[in-house]
């Protein structure tokens, strides 16, 4: 938890700065990444091409991954357009992606990061967005702005690709700058005296970084509207409801955070989850079942990885836009912390028994939450029957980890309403160019 005393007015907010430590961090966001590669891979520019990167051409109800800017304002085409919505229009071209490439551009670009700063002084947040602190680079490089314009030159010169900067005191107001203001202009800079002018006026409050749709309809239904509302609700108030989210919500709404490089901006993992669009409607409870089943695999695999297990399982099931929407969100709170596969699918079928009304399901959800450490979990020398089941779903981990995600899967899998394989067939949701298993020579 944030050690920051809080603030009661915004005079008193600017002495919470004065103790801040002001590094020089930048995030580096790679603009429509996998768009502007596809365009760069056929020769064009990725500033004046129309592409649009689906994953798979084979299905009509597939989404858009990736669109272009002039994709984006000529047409209204973004990412999650199906495939059927698209123009018929010859100047947008629909490319399947080729995440090899992808993903060795991006590589290639965090070389190029490295000529410039330690390894260690680069935290890649995601295929297309790093982190870099700059700080001790200027007796090399010049001033902060001046290494900024130089990358940026850089990654143009080598490989054609745009990107967008934002600069700040730490990550948060880094990756604020970035997604608030920097995807626009290219390149800008936040400190903490920018936060009341620049941050607090922001609403939706899903338009700031970690507040999604959920938690902001609960802020919301606080009263809270805007960043400055936030920023000036009661601590004890926001840590009543969220706990230590709260706290880092409020502390976050006037630009502090005090996470290392390469450190979560919120502090822990509160959650483990699971969603996808399912490629059809799935009208049966035993269809909806079988992706249950496999999604409760792959949630209790990433807690058992990071030794924990929870006990609150929250199911979420979105209805077909044919048959008008709508959906629900439920959640059960277990006796016992788990990690095991069955018993998390156990919890998901009660509750999809409990609340679903059998209209055509099209999206899932699935969440392990209230997480603490697996060495809480029950495990008696006397329960025999669940050690030996903590040991095979360890083991079958440590399968998937070696050989892939396919090495070792359910019976459901295999039925038509089994969706691993065909996912097993993406990176990162993105169709695979040849053999994900087979390194590049």
């Amino acid at each position: 938890m944030l050690k920051v005393m809080a603030a009661n007015d915004e005079k008193e907010g600017v002495h919470m700065y004065e103790e801040m430590e002001r590094r020089p961090i930048i995030c580096i966001d790679m603009r429509s990444f996998y768009a502007s590669c596809a365009a760069v891979d056929l020769g064009l520019d990725p500033m004046t091409a129309c592409i649009a990167v689906i994953g798979n051409q084979e299905r009509r109800g597939s989404v858009v991954l990736a669109a272009s800017p002039v994709l984006k304002r000529d047409f209204g085409v973004r990412t999650g357009t199906r495939l059927f919505e698209i123009p018929d229009d010859p100047r947008i071209q629909k490319i399947e992606p080729k995440m090899g490439f992808f993903l060795k551009v991006s590589m290639e670009i965090t070389k190029l990061l490295a000529q410039y700063v330690p390894s260690e002084a680069i935290h890649v947040y995601s295929v297309d967005e790093s982190f870099v602190d700059l700080t001790g680079t200027e007796k090399l490089w010049g001033t902060p702005e001046t290494l900024i314009a130089r990358i940026q030159d850089d990654i143009i010169r080598q490989f054609s690709l745009p990107s967008a900067i934002g600069m700040g005191p730490n990550m948060l107001l880094a990756k604020l700058a970035l997604d608030l203001d920097a995807k626009k202009t290219g390149f800008a800079h936040w400190t903490f005296e920018d936060v009341e002018a620049k941050l607090w006026p922001v609403t939706p409050l899903s338009k700031m970084w970690g507040i999604g749709s959920r938690l902001e309809n609960t802020l919301n239904g606080m009263g809270i509207f805007s960043v400055g509302d936030l920023a000036r609700a009661e601590l004890t108030n926001l840590e009543d409801v969220f706990g230590i989210v709260g706290n880092q919500l409020y502390h976050h709404a006037w630009g502090i955070d005090l996470s290392e490089l390469g450190a979560p901006l919120v502090e822990g993992q509160v959650s483990y989850g699971k969603g996808q669009i399912l490629y059809r409607d799935y009208t049966t409870v035993e269809e909806i079942s079988a992706v249950l089943l496999e999604m409760a695999e792959d949630v209790a695999m990433r807690a058992r990885t990071a030794g924990k297990a929870g006990r609150t399982v929250t199911l979420a099931v979105g209805y077909s836009k044919h048959a008008f929407g709508g959906g629900f969100n439920r959640a059960l709170t277990i006796e016992e912390a788990t990690n095991d596969t069955l018993k998390l699918y156990r919890a998901c079928q009660k509750l999809l028994n409990e609340f679903y009304i059998g209209r055509p399901v099209r999206r899932l959800s699935i969440t392990l939450g209230k997480l603490e450490d697996e060495t809480s979990m029950q495990l008696s020398l006397f329960e025999q029957r669940k050690w030996q089941t903590r040991r095979l779903g360890g083991a079958m981990d440590q399968l998937r980890q070696k050989y892939g995600s396919t090495a070792v899967l359910r019976a459901v899998s295999y039925t038509e309403a089994g969706t691993a394989r065909e996912r097993a067939k993406l990176i990162g949701g993105h169709k695979a160019d040849g053999n994900p298993f087979t390194p590049e020579g």
